[in-house]
């Protein structure tokens, strides 16, 4: 596995969260969570209530969450080299890229790292227009669980950028998926608890289970464009928790 010299910018693991609270070094992990924020840490999206969702629903599995600190921006190397911290500490582990903005589109970017099992993409903001050349790598998917969700608002990060984006990936790899929520916003935050529930279904079925709700296996089983542009229901979540 190719090592990752610690970013110039000072790239670092946040605090361990997960596994019943803080992680002691006793503690058995069988999964880390690397939270990748967006360009500005004064809009974290919804990595936060994302971060303590995991907590409760995946501590008891033995599921870490850690934020990626970073400098100025997140990078694709920033994830490379948290993913290799997080071999180095906990050992042969699955590992989840999930990004916010532009820590989405590292998340991405960086999947091809070979402890990475799975992908979330939250308002991801492609760094290439389809029409660029070369187009923004998708190869590195393969073999990956990977799950796009896009507010239909999105005036920020253009929403069709990312479904190019992910039609593309499906190209490359089948087992990708993308939500559209509609008439949310960047922020994802009209529709945050519906957001929050599908990427916990998703991270704990990708990373333990192999199962999934019934949208996301739907949305994971058709063809293009039906899977890129599933429907996030209102109110999705609440019979999971039933």
């Amino acid at each position: 596995m190719a090592q990752h010299a610690p970013p110039a910018r000072g790239a670092r693991l946040g605090r361990a969260a997960g596994a019943t609270g803080s992680v002691s070094t006793d503690s058995t992990v069988n999964g880390v969570v690397l939270l990748l924020p967006g360009a500005s840490r004064f809009s974290p999206g919804p990595l936060r209530v994302l971060a303590r969702a995991l907590g409760r629903a995946g501590g008891a599995q033995g599921l870490v969450t850690h934020q990626v600190l970073h400098g100025s921006g997140p990078r694709e190397d920033d994830a490379g080299w948290a993913a290799d911290e997080a071999v180095r500490r906990y050992g042969d582990v699955p590992v989840c890229l999930a990004g916010y903005d532009a820590g989405g589109l590292a998340a991405l970017r960086a999947a091809g790292h070979g402890a990475v099992n799975s992908v979330l993409a939250l308002a991801p903001c492609p760094g290439r227009p389809a029409s660029a050349d070369p187009p923004e790598p998708v190869k590195q998917l393969a073999g990956r669980q990977v799950l796009i969700v896009h507010g239909t608002n999105d005036a920020r990060c253009d929403p069709e950028s990312s479904f190019l984006l992910a039609a593309r990936a499906k190209k490359a790899n089948r087992s990708t998926c993308r939500f559209e929520v509609h008439s949310d916003g960047h922020g994802l935050r009209d529709h945050q608890a519906e957001v929050v529930a599908l990427s916990v279904d998703f991270v704990l079925g990708a990373m333990f289970t192999g199962r999934y709700s019934r949208p996301v296996t739907d949305a994971l089983a058709a063809p293009p464009p039906l899977g890129l542009r599933m429907p996030l229901a209102s109110g999705f979540g609440r019979s999971l928790r039933g």
